[in-house]
């Protein structure tokens, strides 16, 4: 079986999400968007559900996290090259995202991660495509 992987979260203005995840070069399906929730693109199997507070809220029986503050979850896209990464991560500074954590550099995998304006945390992934197929990293393969 194939699975979809639905992610539903709430931002304060869908319009400026729109524009803010637009610029990364994200795309929406506006048959499952309205002026209250915007279906954001990841893949043709994922999708991001942007919700202002109140509908978000419709979807929950408890409260929703103050993200000024805490962590509901972080988000990982994965990106071609270790330059797209950096591409990405700028373009969303650029936008109105915010810094969040320092940059991972491990060789074999490379990561650096924002703060969107409703202060998610996105984190953008660049692994080594050998190692994404199961092989050792070239440094672990040639040591020894």
């Amino acid at each position: 079986m194939t699975r979809m992987l639905f992610v539903n979260t709430y931002v304060n203005d869908v319009v400026a999400a729109k524009e803010f995840f637009g610029a990364l070069g994200f795309t929406f399906n506006d048959q499952f968007s309205d002026e209250t929730t915007i279906c954001m693109i990841v893949n043709e199997l994922t999708c991001v559900m942007l919700m202002t507070p109140d509908r978000f809220q419709g979807f929950i029986a408890d409260d929703m996290c103050d993200t000024a503050k805490a962590r509901e979850a972080l988000l990982c896209i994965s990106a071609d090259t270790r330059a797209d990464v950096d591409r990405i991560v700028e373009t969303a500074l650029g936008q109105g995202g915010t810094k969040w954590m320092e940059p991972q550099d491990h060789g074999f995998m490379y990561g650096r991660a924002f703060r969107d304006p409703d202060n998610h945390v996105w984190e953008v992934m660049w692994m080594d495509p050998a190692v994404a197929a199961g092989e050792a990293p070239a440094e672990v393969a040639t040591a020894g």
